[in-house]
C-alpha cells in the first residue's frame, strides 16, 4: 500500500470567487489554518509574484520543512498543491497532492471537494496506514479551519 487516496467535502459559506483566493494565498494561510489539531505550524510563498501554477512554497511542519509548488491552478474551480519530503541523501520518502474543486452553490454558498493523494516510498510504505489516519486528520482540520475563517467574517481583499 504506496498509495493514499481520499475525499472530503465541506460547504463553506463564502462565494467560489473568495473561498479559491483564500485558498490560493498561501501567505495568508497562516491567517486561518488551525493553531491546534495540525501539524503545520507557518507556511509561505518562495516564488515571486501572485499565486498561479508553478507557484512554490515551504511548509514548517511539526515534522519539519516541506516544499511544495503549485500544480494545478484554474481560477475559481480548481487548485492542487503538490509536496514532497526527501531523505537527507536525497530519495523521496513522501509526496502529496491536497486539490480543492469548487462547485458555485446557488444559495451563495461554495461546495469544496478536497481530494487528497499521497505516494509513500521504501520503507514509508510500512507507515501508509498511520500515514492515512494522521492526513484525514490533517485535511479535516484544514476545511474546518477554511469554513470558520468565513463564519468569524474574515473576507479577502478584492
Amino acid at each position: 500500500m504506496g498509495v493514499i487516496e481520499f475525499e472530503l467535502t465541506r460547504t463553506v459559506d463564502a462565494g467560489i470567487e473568495d473561498v479559491f483566493a483564500r485558498l490560493a494565498d498561501i501567505d495568508g494561510h497562516n491567517d486561518w489554518m488551525p493553531d491546534k489539531g495540525s501539524m503545520l505550524r507557518h507556511t509561505r510563498q518562495t516564488s515571486p509574484g501572485p499565486p498561479t501554477r508553478g507557484t512554490t512554497y515551504l511548509d514548517e511542519t511539526s515534522f519539519g520543512p516541506t516544499p511544495g509548488e503549485i500544480a494545478k491552478y484554474e481560477p475559481p474551480h480548481t487548485l492542487v498543491y503538490h509536496w514532497w519530503d526527501r531523505s537527507k541523501a536525497g530519495k523521496l520518502k513522501l509526496e502529496g497532492w491536497p486539490a480543492y474543486s469548487l462547485e458555485k452553490v446557488d444559495d451563495g454558498t461554495t461546495l469544496v471537494r478536497h481530494t487528497a493523494r499521497m505516494q509513500t516510498y521504501g520503507l514509508y510504505r510500512l507507515a501508509a496506514p498511520l500515514l492515512r489516519r494522521i492526513a484525514i486528520k490533517e485535511r479535516s482540520a484544514t476545511l474546518e479551519a477554511l469554513a470558520a475563517s468565513f463564519d468569524r467574517g474574515q473576507q479577502t481583499e478584492p
